[in-house]
Order: structure tokens, then C-alpha cells, then sequence
């Protein structure tokens, strides 16, 4: 997963298996029946109905999912359940009991026939700026309106305790001008009457979960990237952006990663489902980010982005998600492998999942050139900032996974894509030491893949030792004080190896940011939005005459508020030189107006460069670091 996100006061968010069973508890009837009929919703709502079969025990537990992978944070789909019912076989209803926001226990089902609900969808629920914890980040959420269905399936589809290694076969009926993009196996689809009928199968619910589809008035675009056929689906409910206009974009930096990944290839097909969310509508989604699957990613980005905000943010979700295939999908702990959807317990491994994913995500693009190595220096820099001067750089990494749904560690998880980033850069730096330039990160990860993959799962707890003894004894040293326990780590040490250092001086940087410092806070007792300390440390501001207490009233003809916030700031954040801008400030009370061309901005803080006094052996480091 990979959250857009900035860590504001009043929490703008711009942008995240199988178990054994008997044969007593098996239906008899195999697979599991499921049909979705989007040709018969009503009020934003999807009938779904279930048929698993004959049963041979006297009750069944039905669920749908507390929690799904990828995701570390609480969803509850089974409150967006509504009329559910059970029926017997000549068409009656029998008891189905509610005992929790996501369980139901049917009695006498030996007698049950089909369950039925409705499935209500969580777009609509995200009212306000930020997501809250009652709200499923977008990504791994539903969407349900007349031109568009974001069918994450683990928000439609449930399953019986009993049965999730069962398969499924599930029935699709939509409206025949709909189009379709799905990487769920398809059997048959036929058009009759209007409404088209596809069937797909799945081997158990896990891949239920694991592949989502996209219906409606989509605009797809399919490419090959070596071996690897990407299908990109795109809806732009405005028609600002289209497949076509992103598809370059997607296949350079694709082209990249599975250069830089080489021999390993886990998947003949990839789809990239895009949603670009109208950010002027209430019940629009604010989540922006990611959510990776085994073969696809599900995206949401607003769609009011320029096309180079777009293409960044693109190039930023996507390729985090894409190196998703190497971990978790292919090395991944017990947890993660038997993941249970209702009583998740978590690897203490973030810092791999999340962290070197993110790590890859952004040290290929220089490894491949497709950025400067400046421009990632620049990068990982923020990413220190972030993490030594927003979040806890002393908590252990470990500890915070293994309970990231409980405080004090659940509001430190977007330390995953800084400090866990820099985790992965550490120990590529140590591996590419001590091998001479013949062994990095992405090696330690590959070997870890054959030795691991999809089907097999590690040990969380023995992982650490088994890195220590497949590598080198620095890097078990790394992994044991500054990842399990609690010491910062020192990143001078680590970059003077590849002859670089810090340097105090003027930096660019955005209009919402100095840094890693955000220069915009809110007032939640008058609701009002206005510039910190911070402002007169940006030369941008400072120079139009922007001031400490400063409310800011209005950006472009928008009212900021409270509510406004995450859609204007989002704006704001991606602003580029060159573009006219007028803002409103209150000071006190007298109004200021600021209308103007943005220039550059600039702030004093570290910068990130090399060290002219480099030695040769520092500078082969570096180069077999940043180049291979």
C-alpha cells in the first residue's frame, strides 16, 4: 500500500490465505456460486446473493472481511451490508443471526440454500477532508454510481469460516455498454437483452480478494513491457485524463523496473486500475494512494491534477506497487501467508514490505536513470527530514509492525515509506561494501524469493537471523540496533562510505513545505486555516508578504475551510513556478491579498551532496550503489 500523505495538524491526507478445514464442514456442493448484478441497483446500492452449496453441519459462520492485506488499518466492510437474509430451499427465510459489525451465524443450514445482501459502497461515506479510522482508505474501498464501479471484491464478496480454500465462481451481470477490466480468470461472458453476463473463476477466496475489477465508461490502453502484458484501465469521470496520455509515462517507468529487476518475473500480466476522483463533489474519495495486489494495483489520485502532477504521482503509487511482487508477494511471513481477514495478527516486518518496496521504488529510477542522482538525494533527504523531525525516529521498527493497529505505534505507520525506505538504503550501501560492489539489497531480495516465494512462508521471528547468516554479520548488527531496537540511525555514517555529506544552505522547496515542515496549521476553535512560524522561513511567502497568523481565507476563488482543506491544499502541494495564483489572508482585520506568479521556492536546511575530497574507493561505492 502507499499512502500520498502529509503530516498536518489537523490531518490533511493528500494521498496505503488458506487454513486447513474438514470434510465435515465442506459443502457438499463445490465451488461457491456468487453472483454481483450492477443492472439492479438501487439507491447506490449492489444486490450480491451467495450460494455455497450443501451443508452437512447445523450452523455456518459467514464474514466479511475486518481487515485485508495490504491494508494496516481496521475496514469493516460488513457494515456497508444491508437486508441480509438466508433461505432455505423451497425459497423461505431462516435465521441468520448478526453477532458482530462482521459475522453472521446461520442456524439450521443444513436447510440453507442462499444467502442474499446489499452492498452499500464507502466512496460515499468520506464526507470530509482526511480519512478517518471508520473509513476504508480509498484504494482498498468501493465505489458504486452510475458510470463507474470500483469493485474491490473483498468489500462484495464474503466467506464461510469453513470454506475460504474452497473456489468460487462468480457471475457479473452489468449493463451490456459497460466495459470491463478485470485480471480475475474469465470463463465466458454472453449479451442478452441489454446486460452481459461473465463468468470468472477463482481458486479460494484469497484470490477473490487479490483481484479487483473495474466497470463502467472506462478508457483502457494495453501494452507489453517485455514478457509482461500491462493493462491500464483509467476512469476520468470529467474526461480530463485519459489511458492514452498516461500510457508513455507508465510504460518508460515500467520499462525501468523490470530492467532493474531483471530475471525476476512473477506475472505474464499486470493491470493498473486508476480512479481520479472529482474533488469538487461531497461524496467524492479522499484517500490517495495505492493498494498493491499480486497482479494489479488499484489507484486514486484527484482528478483535477496537471498532467505532470498526474504523471508524478503515477510514477510514484504505481512503481511502489509494482515492486509489491517481490515483498510481500513473494518473500512474506506467516501472517501474511494464512492472513486472517477477522483476527489479523502482523509480521514485525514492515521495514521489508513496506520499506525496501518503497526503497526499490525510488533507487531504480536513478539505477536506471530516469532521475539524477541529485534529484534522489534530494529524495531520500526529505525522507530522513520526515522521519527525524515528524515522526518517533527512536521507536522500534519492529515492535511498531507487530502492533500497528494500537497506539502509540498505529499513528507512526507512515514512517513505513521514510524511515523503512532508509532502512533498505542502509543495508544496500552495507551489502554493496561488503562484497566489493557484488551483492545489494535487490540481490539480498531476490535470493530471499528463490529461497522463499509465493507458496512458502518465513518465520517472522527467525528472519532477521536468517539475513545475518545469508549476508554479512554489519548487516545483522544494522538490522538488530536500528530496526528491532531502539537506536536512531546515524545516516552520515552510511553516506561518508559513498563519499557524500550534508551541507547547510538554501534548498528548494514547495508552498505548503519547508522541507519536511509543514507551514500551514488549523485553529479547530474558529475552523480557520493559518500560516505558522514556518512561513517566514519560506522564501515564496515571505517575499509576497506572507506573515505568522496569517488566516488564509481563500486559494484561487476557493473558501479554505476545514472541509475544504484536503482538496485545495492538494492543489496547493503540486504547484509549479509559472502560475498565477491569488490568496486571500484575514490579519486580524484587514484583508491581504496576494496575486502573483509563482517562483521558486527556497529554505535553509541540509542538502545532500558530494564530498569533494572523495576517495577512489568512495567513489566506486558509490557508483556501484547508484549505477550497478
Amino acid at each position: 500500500m502507499k499512502k500520498i500523505a502529509l503530516i498536518f495538524g489537523f490531518a490533511l491526507i493528500l494521498a496505503s490465505c488458506g487454513t486447513k478445514v474438514t470434510t465435515d464442514d465442506l459443502a457438499i456442493s463445490n465451488p461457491i456460486n456468487v453472483t454481483i448484478d450492477l443492472t439492479q441497483v438501487t439507491d447506490d446500492k449492489v444486490p450480491v446473493t451467495v450460494d455455497p452449496g450443501r451443508f452437512t453441519t447445523e450452523s455456518v459462520t459467514f464474514r466479511l472481511p475486518k481487515v485485508v492485506q495490504g491494508t494496516y488499518s481496521v475496514s469493516d466492510f460488513g457494515k456497508y451490508i444491508e437486508a441480509f437474509k438466508a433461505v432455505d430451499y423451497d425459497g423461505n427465510e431462516i435465521a441468520a443471526t448478526k453477532a458482530s459489525t462482521n459475522t453472521w451465524i446461520i442456524a439450521n443450514a443444513t436447510k440453507l440454500d442462499k444467502i442474499m445482501y446489499l452492498v452499500n459502497d464507502t466512496f460515499d461515506q468520506e464526507k470530509t477532508g482526511g480519512i478517518g479510522e471508520e473509513v476504508p482508505f480509498s484504494p482498498a474501498g468501493t465505489n458504486i454510481e452510475p458510470t463507474n464501479y470500483v469493485l474491490n471484491l473483498h468489500g462484495f464478496v464474503g466467506y464461510f469460516d469453513s470454506l475460504k480454500n474452497n473456489q468460487y465462481a462468480l457471475d457479473m451481470i452489468s449493463p451490456d455498454k459497460f466495459v470491463r477490466s478485470s485480471a480475475l480468470q474469465e470463463l465466458k461472458s454472453e449479451t442478452k437483452d441489454g446486460k452481459t453476463i461473465t463468468s470468472f473463476f477463482a481458486p479460494r477466496y484469497f484470490d477473490i480478494t487479490d483481484n479487483p475489477m473495474f466497470y463502467g465508461e472506462l478508457d483502457v490502453e494495453e501494452f507489453m513491457v517485455s514478457d509482461i502484458k500491462i493493462v491500464l484501465s483509467v476512469y476520468s469521470p470529467n474526461k480530463v485524463h485519459s489511458a492514452a496520455g498516461l500510457k508513455e509515462t507508465m510504460y518508460k517507468m515500467m520499462q525501468g523496473q523490470k530492467a532493474y529487476l531483471g530475471d525476476i518475473n512473477t506475472t505474464p500480466r499486470y493491470d493498473i486500475y486508476l480512479y481520479l476522483s472529482d474533488t469538487e463533489k461531497e461524496d467524492s474519495a479522499k484517500g490517495f494512494g495505492a493498494l498493491e495486489h499480486h497482479t494489479s494495483t488499484v489507484v486514486v489520485l484527484p482528478e483535477n491534477s496537471t498532467k505532470e502532477q498526474l504523471d508524478d504521482s503515477m510514477i510514484d503509487v504505481v512503481a511502489h506497487e509494482f515492486f509489491h511482487i517481490v515483498t510481500p508477494l513473494s518473500v512474506h511471513s506467516e501472517d501474511v501467508h494464512y492472513f486472517d481477514y477477522n483476527q489479523p495478527t502482523f509480521s514485525k516486518h514492515l521495514w521489508m514490505y513496506e520499506g525496501v518496496t518503497e526503497y526499490f521504488a525510488q533507487h531504480f529510477q536513478v539505477y536506471e536513470g530516469l532521475v539524477t542522482p541529485e534529484q534522489f538525494y534530494k529524495t531520500m533527504l526529505q525522507k530522513i527530514n520526515t522521519s527525524q523531525n515528524q515522526l518517533d525516529d527512536s521507536m522500534s521498527f519492529t515492535k511498531m509492525s507487530e502492533n500497528v493497529l494500537d497506539e502509540p505505534y498505529a499513528s507512526q505507520y507512515y514512517n513505513v515509506y521514510m524511515k523503512g525506505a532508509l532502512i533498505g538504503m542502509c543495508i544496500d550501501i552495507l551489502m554493496q561494501e561488503e562484497s566489493n560492489g557484488n551483492r545489494s539489497m535487490l540481490s539480498l531480495m531476490k535470493e530471499l524469493s528463490a529461497k522463499y516465494g509465493n507458496s512458502k512462508p518465513f518465520v517472522d521471528d527467525n528472519l532477521i537471523a536468517e539475513i545475518t547468516e545469508m549476508t554479512y554479520p554489519s548487516v545483522g548488527e544494522f538490522l538488530n540496533t536500528h530496526v528491532v531496537g531502539e537506536t536512531p540511525i546515524n545516516y552520515e555514517d552510511f553516506f561518508s562510505k559513498v563519499g557524500l555529506g550534508f551541507a547547510e544552505g538554501k534548498t528548494e522547496t514547495g508552498y505548503i513545505m519547508n522541507g519536511a515542515n509543514i507551514i500551514v496549521s488549523a485553529n479547530p476553535m474558529n475552523q480557520t486555516i493559518f500560516f505558522t512560524e514556518e512561513v517566514a522561513k519560506n522564501s515564496f511567502w515571505r517575499d509576497n508578504g506572507a506573515k505568522f497568523e496569517d488566516v488564509i481565507t481563500e486559494i484561487n476563488g476557493k473558501k479554505v475551510t476545514l472541509e475544504t482543506a484536503n482538496d485545495i491544499f492538494t492543489e496547493v502541494f503540486g504547484w509549479k513556478p509559472g502560475q498565477e495564483i491569488e490568496v486571500k489572508l484575514l490579519r486580524g482585520e484587514e484583508e491581504v491579498v496576494i496575486k502573483t506568479i509563482t517562483t521558486q521556492s527556497y529554505t535553509i536546511g541540509r542538502s545532500l551532496k558530494a564530498l569533494p575530497d572523495a576517495t577512489e574507493a568512495q567513489i566506486a561505492l558509490r557508483n556501484a550503489w547508484l549505477k550497478g
